[in-house]
């Protein structure tokens, strides 16, 4: 089965995700991509789709046929056009005439009002599009049209970013989209795998791992961040989960450890880009951090064992971002950098507008 995804907000960080999990994904244009899974992905476990659709490859008669024959009751449509020369009052016509269609079949149907070409995320979330049989949205493009199956769940992220009982403003706040994504670029794991943190913070990675189907394994620096990950794990029902008090520098986790998947440390909080002499001070302590660590690991797991850390970048005055360039360095202690076909070192950063410290995400791979 053909599926499509749209991408979230970084499409090319989203894109790596996808092709970690699925192996050969098509990109179209700015913000789709396609590709072909004999099970339809759970968009639950995907941080950087927004939405996920199948293909129609018989056209709508199908989807028609199948609305028609639903229980009684209201059918909720809605359009998104991502074809060339489209607008929001294409849109909407193309809803209208499968309302009619509908109507003459005997059903009632309720139009989704197009303000642009495409739907938001929030209002095919809000209108519970996918989760009833009788709530549908369809995606036309000029490769073919879609029918929606999933559509991310913007509430339960706020929930799980916002609600948790241990947060901390000045250890970073790591989105459960971003962790979701960092897990997902270590590819199909199987169920169980044991998942590491060695700079497991507040828990965030270790709690979606946890939601993921996998066992949550963290040690942390600082005490207090182990009590936080061990109250987030239980808010979220965890009862399958270790968590200790170690330095990921020196630290013996004596596990037979299936992936590693970490926030790495990101040095200090900043609010504006650093002068040149603070930012060298900055990227020579995070390096001597970060590359302790990874020679520290390279001695405890396994060949192939998948490593991904996301590490700092800084903003500049220019508007571009000064990375640690440490990917030589690593691969002298034993590690292959993944690298993709489409797709560059420079297009795993992850920020937001005006973001002084972002992440730059690396894969490696032990040797």
């Amino acid at each position: 089965m053909k599926y499509l995804a749209v991408l979230g907000r970084l499409p090319k960080l989203s894109l790596a995700e996808l092709t970690s999990l699925y192996g050969n994904v098509e990109m179209h244009g700015a913000d789709l991509a396609t590709f072909e899974c004999a099970v339809a992905p759970d968009l639950k476990r995907l941080g950087g789709t927004l939405k996920l659709a199948e293909e129609l490859p018989e056209g709508f008669n199908y989807l028609i046929d199948a609305l028609a024959d639903l229980p009684e009751g209201k059918i909720t449509l809605g359009v998104s056009d991502y074809r060339r020369k489209t607008s929001a009052r294409r849109a909407q016509g193309e809803a209208l005439k499968l309302k009619k269609i509908l109507q003459r079949r005997g059903r009632s149907v309720r139009v989704l009002q197009n303000k642009t070409a495409v739907l938001s995320t929030a209002t095919s979330h809000h209108n519970q599009i996918a989760e009833k049989k009788n709530h549908v949205e369809i995606i036309m493009t000029d490769f073919g049209n879609f029918n929606l199956i999933g559509v991310q769940n913007i509430s339960e992220y706020a929930k799980r970013d916002q609600a948790r009982p241990a947060r901390d403003a000045k250890v970073g706040m790591l989105p459960p989209k971003l962790a979701q994504i960092l897990i997902n670029l270590a590819g199909a794991l199987p169920e169980k795998s044991l998942v590491l943190d060695p700079f497991c913070g507040t828990g965030v990675v270790l709690q979606e791992a946890h939601l993921m189907g996998y066992r949550p394994y963290g040690t942390d620096l600082s005490e207090r961040m182990v009590d936080y990950t061990k109250r987030n794990l239980e808010w979220i029902g965890c009862e399958d989960f270790e968590v200790e008090v170690g330095d990921a520098t020196v630290f013996k986790w004596n596990k037979e450890i299936s992936a590693v998947v970490a926030e790495a440390f990101l040095g200090q909080p900043m609010s504006q880009p650093p002068a040149d002499i603070k930012l060298k001070q900055e990227k020579m302590r995070c390096k001597e951090i970060i590359l302790g660590f990874l020679k520290n690991l390279a001695g405890q797991v396994g060949s192939d064992t998948p490593v991904v850390l996301a590490i700092p970048a800084w903003l500049r005055v220019s508007g571009g971002y000064s990375r640690l360039n440490i990917l030589d360095e690593v691969e002298d202690m034993g590690y292959n950098v993944k690298k993709f076909i489409n797709l560059g070192q420079k297009d795993l950063l992850y920020y937001r507008e005006g973001q002084v410290v972002a992440r730059e995400i690396i894969i490696l791979r032990k040797k």
